[in-house]
């Protein structure tokens, strides 16, 4: 798990902009502490108001976000969790939930936060899941990527200037 040379994160206003979150059910501790770093980001980057889907897997995600992209949100994070096993399964799941989150991204032209983690196992997610005694929180990370994109493209489209 590397962790090294993420960005500094400094929390910037967000409260204009409106942001959905779509998040698993599958692997409970894992998810509740991925949602509540979401949540985290989301407060100190005053997004007022977001609106939070729970689905049934990391399958279903990308589906959910495409629906939620067609409303006009800003932003879509998605959370997940998929924890490799004896079968194909796990690269299946991932495979598809990656790439069809992508696809809503560029479709819709919206970033969509990739909270989406993909582990050989249990303590792998635990440790990115923003817990007590976790070494990261994806999902933090996630929306905090997730808004400042957000920003850039808001910027882009207003042909304002973007610094440098």
């Amino acid at each position: 798990m590397s962790g090294e040379g993420s960005p500094t994160d400094r929390p910037f206003d967000c409260h204009d902009l409106r942001v959905a979150v779509v998040a698993a059910s599958w692997h409970e501790k894992v998810m509740n502490g991925l949602l509540e770093g979401t949540l985290d980001a989301l407060k100190r980057h005053q997004v007022e108001q977001p609106v939070v889907v729970r689905v049934p897997g990391s399958f279903e995600l990308p589906v959910v976000a495409d629906a939620l992209a067609k409303q006009g949100f800003d932003a879509v994070i998605a959370l997940g969790v998929i924890i490799r096993g004896g079968t194909p399964h796990f690269e299946y799941v991932s495979s598809a939930a990656t790439d069809g989150l992508n696809r809503v991204a560029l479709d819709h032209g919206i970033p969509i936060g990739f909270g989406l983690l993909t582990c050989d196992n249990e303590e792998q997610a635990l440790d990115r899941a923003g817990l007590d005694g976790s070494k990261e929180d994806k999902g933090y990370e996630a929306t905090s990527a997730a808004l400042q994109t957000a920003i850039t493209l808001r910027k882009i489209r207003r042909r304002e200037h973007l610094g440098g």
